[in-house]
């Protein structure tokens, strides 16, 4: 038997894959419908406060802002601001206070909203919950000259909106907010989450109506009405803006008990 003798054959040496990085998560996650609406608050409002003159700004405020007075003075003897104004006012703002503060209400609850009706959907929304918000305003305040300006009333009905699947009845693990079954009317009153959520928001708007501002300069009034207007607004008509109720993923019983919550 003949033997070769040589150096002993090292092993190959294991193929080192270099480290990825992670994917860098957006601070600001938000759908591209909702990030163009806050551009377009903030860019109406620097041009306001930038741009314009004072004579400027009171005719901006006049014509696009929403004063109860114009629906008891014949069409005759004003414009047509009447028609467009019960919408155009969400649009404008009085202080960068104010803007800041409707902004990351608007990304709180206009996020996962938009998520689930898509875009189209959500500018419909946004015209019907700020015409809501504007008529309950007027009715209470019939003939009042007083001008209502701010996004706080499609706020709210976005906040009525996330009332109706935000808080699900069974919690799934994982699961994205917008992807829960619509809950009924009945069935978000009875839930405790939805009911303590309507409860807090409630006593809040009481404190703002009885002049008490949760936030802001309590010498500028704060249309608690419009909120009200908005919330019922987005809470009892959700349904009619929003999609087919989505289907969660069907996960086997063995694989929640893998599922660790902290």
């Amino acid at each position: 038997m003949n033997e070769q003798t040589g150096e002993p054959q090292k092993a190959p040496e294991p193929f080192e894959v270099p480290p990825t990085r992670p994917p860098r998560v957006p601070v600001f996650n938000l759908p591209p419908a909702l990030f163009f609406s806050l551009c377009l608050l903030v860019a109406i409002y620097a041009v306001q406060a930038l741009v314009l003159s004072d004579d400027a700004v009171s005719w901006l405020l006049f014509t696009f802002g929403f004063v109860p007075a114009r629906y008891v003075i014949p069409l005759s003897q004003q414009g047509l601001e009447l028609f467009w104004t019960p919408v155009t006012y969400s649009l404008l703002h009085g202080s960068v206070q104010h803007i800041v503060f409707n902004a990351f209400w608007l990304m709180a609850f206009g996020a996962p909203v938009v998520r689930r009706i898509g875009t189209l959907r959500f500018v419909f929304f946004w015209l019907f919950s700020a015409a809501a918000s504007a008529a309950l305003h007027a009715v209470l305040n019939w003939g009042d000259v007083s001008l209502l300006i701010g996004a706080s009333g499609v706020i709210s009905g976005l906040m009525g909106a996330a009332c109706r699947f935000a808080f699900p009845a069974e919690r799934r693990p994982m699961l994205a907010a917008h992807l829960n079954a619509r809950l009924s009317i009945v069935e978000a009153l009875k839930n405790r989450t939805v009911v303590f959520f309507m409860l807090l928001w409630l006593v809040g708007n009481a404190l703002i109506a009885v002049g008490i501002p949760l936030v802001g300069d309590s010498d500028q009034e704060i249309a608690w009405d419009a909120h009200i207007g908005g919330f019922v607004f987005g809470f009892f008509l959700f349904s009619l803006f929003d999609r087919a109720a989505p289907q969660p993923p069907i996960e086997p019983a063995e694989a929640e008990k893998d599922v660790l919550q902290s």
